[in-house]
């Protein structure tokens, strides 16, 4: 019997994660008191923050909220953070929450509108570099007027629009049927290969796409949370803004292009890989025959929607609101007049986000502790002991790094306010502390791609449903952006010596 109930437990344990990976969360959970009466909060601080990245690369394996969960409330219970701590954190965050409430529901009701522009780009571009270059540099536009996980919440719209399209004829059902796109199960042997190459191809453009959001969003003040932050602290408007960080960003922008065209014209790291012939005629043929059966009453709907839209993009631009309540304007807006008008109509909109936002409060648990622990203070303490002319490129260095290792918000915030302190008290002068801001702004933002942690759209990526149904794990992310972690953080840190004066 007591066998019996062990392996009942274990089998319940994070459901149908792999029995290895059950052992090595259970092994964190019991080793953490150990660790932080042997080694002290500062370097069990560190191993849980390791931890914490492992739930994260194991996406793929088990989602992170049940096993990242148990370290927050862990990190909890054994007093490394507190309860007011993690509210205050999500109080903070509370513009990027409510984002990822309304506006990535918002995006789904103008599903129908995105995935008919898309479709006819996908048709009618028929060289993957120009699409890809297409799909970065329109991502970086949009990000750098609206922001990151909005752009990036379209780009999965439609990614997982041409995935299910795909996915459920080569299952041998209609277009109007209702399918599993996770279940490969119909799939026949012939036409395996064309869907891990539909795979790849996705993957190619959702990882364009993000890198694109991270190019647009350093760029402009409301292109990134965190940006919105450093600009009102060091007094600066949008034009003022942009202008400051032109130096750093303007050549970022151009190398990360280049950087996209270069991966693809030589396959790169997974990068080149083509549209299969027979996904293209799927396509084809889906928009051939949703054109001819298309009522007017649907037209009006995705006219309407474009209508919705463009309210989103001059809404955004504009800062009418906060982003969060835009998105809820836009709910409104969308389903008012198309129809959608029952709970469970909506309620599907709500069921991507809404696990990506417990998420995110989990993490800023973890990011609680870096907080009370002061995890970062002698990275901080250390700068300020350098040469002035140094402080510039070790400020974005440093950003770009602990960025990569936990949140760009969070290292944003810490740096800026540091920064800050130092104005105030007369220790460093007006003009060095706006190359410092521009160093902490640029660094937390161009470096910090290097890992899905380290910007919430890539996070919102990795944990999506697209993700699983295309193979985009967190190792594979890291070698995507490998090419541009390397270009891009060169070509700022190269900036930021020699152009920033």
């Amino acid at each position: 019997m007591p066998q019996t109930l062990t392996r009942s437990i274990m089998d319940n344990f994070l459901g149908q994660a792999a029995h290895w990976y059950k052992m090595t969360i259970i092994m964190f959970l019991v080793a953490n008191p150990f660790l932080l009466i042997v080694l002290g909060p500062f370097i069990t601080g560190w191993i849980l923050v390791a931890e914490f990245i492992f739930c994260l690369a194991m996406a793929l394996k088990c989602y992170p909220l049940q096993p990242g969960g148990l370290l927050a409330l862990e990190a909890v219970i054994l007093g490394m953070t507190s309860p007011a701590t993690v509210y205050l954190e999500a109080e903070t965050n509370f513009q990027v929450i409510l984002l990822l409430i309304f506006m990535v529901a918002g995006i789904f009701f103008l599903k129908e509108m995105l995935l008919y522009i898309f479709t006819k780009i996908l048709i009618r571009v028929r060289s993957k570099t120009l699409l890809s270059l297409l799909f970065c540099f329109v991502s970086a536009v949009l990000s750098a007027f609206l922001d990151a996980l909005t752009v990036t919440a379209v780009i999965i719209t439609v990614a997982a629009g041409f995935y299910g399209v795909y996915h459920k004829v080569t299952s041998g059902k209609g277009f109007d049927d209702d399918h599993d796109h996770a279940d490969d199960t119909g799939i026949g042997h012939e036409t395996r290969e064309d869907l891990e190459g539909f795979r790849a191809f996705l993957r190619n453009l959702l990882m364009h796409g993000a890198i694109g959001t991270a190019l647009g969003g350093v760029t402009t003040l409301v292109g990134e949370p965190q940006n919105l932050l450093i600009g009102h602290v060091a007094g600066w408007q949008f034009i003022e803004f942009a202008i400051r960080m032109a130096p750093v960003t303007m050549p970022v922008f151009a190398v990360g292009l280049f950087t996209c065209f270069a991966v693809e014209k030589f396959r790169i790291l997974g990068y080149g890989a083509p549209m299969p012939e027979a996904a293209r005629h799927i396509l084809e043929e889906f928009d051939r025959i949703e054109d001819d059966k298309r009522t007017p009453k649907q037209k009006v709907a995705i006219l309407l929607q474009a209508l919705v839209a463009l309210f989103l993009v001059v809404a955004l631009a504009f800062h009418w609101a906060e982003v969060g309540l835009i998105g809820l304007a836009v709910i409104v807006l969308a389903t008012a007049f198309t129809g959608i008008i029952e709970e469970h109509q909506l309620g599907h909109a709500f069921s991507e986000a809404l696990p990506f936002t417990a998420l995110l409060v989990v993490f800023f648990a973890i990011v609680g502790v870096i907080h009370d622990q002061h995890l970062f203070v002698p990275v901080i303490e250390y700068v300020f002991t350098l040469e002035q002319h140094m402080q510039v490129p070790v400020f974005f260095l440093a950003n770009g790094v602990l960025s990569a290792i936990s949140d760009n918000v969070f290292v944003a915030t810490v740096y800026i306010n540091e920064v800050a302190t130092a104005l105030a008290q007369g220790d460093i002068t007006r003009e060095h502390f706006e190359l410092l801001t521009v160093a902490i702004n640029t660094g937390t933002n161009i470096p910090s791609v290097a890992t899905p942690n380290g910007q919430a759209a890539f996070l919102f990526l990795l944990t999506s449903a697209v993700a699983p149904l295309i193979r985009l794990g967190y190792g594979r992310m890291v070698i995507m952006a490998l090419p541009y972690t390397i270009t891009m953080s060169i070509t700022g840190l190269l900036a930021t010596i020699f152009l920033l004066n």
